[in-house]
């Protein structure tokens, strides 16, 4: 067991329960789970709240981790770090960045963030982005969870990075996921980072209306009215 606790993070993905069990398998001890917090950036502080270290490992609801990864092996954040972000693999467009990565968070900078439209981008402190890709984040669980993945990270891809990306990083990143066209889903994928990078041009004229990215209502509501139920038949 390490040092750190850890925390499972899920909304209502499919395949959150299977995918919770491989994190405390590979992680070792109790892996505590947060599940059907509505609002993102609620749910992120209640992580908080959950644990009894300073430290700890957070994994959202559709993270597959690497079995190979050695908790063990991984150092305490530096003073003045409040979180560090390894890699996950993107299975629709072969990306690998800290989009969906697990993640090693201070509680007291949870408790002290700040707001964002990407909610970790308001920590308090700095950020760090570790080389090693830590797993798989599989978004794509069905029509609508790939849909709102695409269109959620590329809105705000247009819009600026929170996080100082660079341009050009961020207009090719936007690029594969609006060619996306591997693995399950990956038209809907698409789609969604089609239809939220000009979601981004429409609210540039409004920017509270990018709150809407952290509403689970709101954007089932938008996926509907565009693609139906999403429902796929055998």
């Amino acid at each position: 067991m390490t040092d750190f606790d850890a925390v499972f993070l899920s909304y209502d993905e499919p395949m959150a329960t299977s995918l919770h069990a491989r994190v405390q398998r590979t992680l070792g001890g109790t892996v505590k789970r947060l599940h059907g917090v509505h609002g993102m950036r609620r749910a992120y502080r209640l992580c908080a709240e959950v644990v009894d270290r300073e430290q700890f490992f957070l994994a959202d609801g559709d993270f597959g981790i690497d079995t190979a990864f050695d908790p063990a092996a991984v150092e305490p954040l530096d003073e003045g770090v409040s979180m560090r972000v390894w890699r996950a693999v993107n299975p629709v467009n072969g990306l690998s960045y800290g989009y969906g990565g697990l993640k090693l968070i201070r509680r007291s900078a949870l408790r002290a963030m700040g707001e964002a439209v990407d909610v970790l981008a308001a920590l308090p402190g700095s950020i760090e982005f570790a080389d090693r890709t830590a797993g798989i984040t599989r978004f794509n669980q069905s029509p609508f969870h790939a849909w709102k993945a695409g269109f959620r990270e590329c809105a705000m891809l247009a819009r600026g990075s929170e996080y100082g990306m660079a341009d050009d990083d961020a207009r090719h990143r936007v690029k594969a996921w609006v060619t996306s066209r591997d693995g399950e889903f990956a038209t809907y994928a698409a789609a969604g980072a089609r239809e939220g990078v000009a979601f981004a041009r429409e609210a540039a004229r409004d920017p509270q209306q990018f709150d809407h990215l952290n509403d689970p209502s709101w954007l089932r509501h938008r996926f509907t009215a565009a693609h139906g139920d999403g429902v796929v038949s055998g």
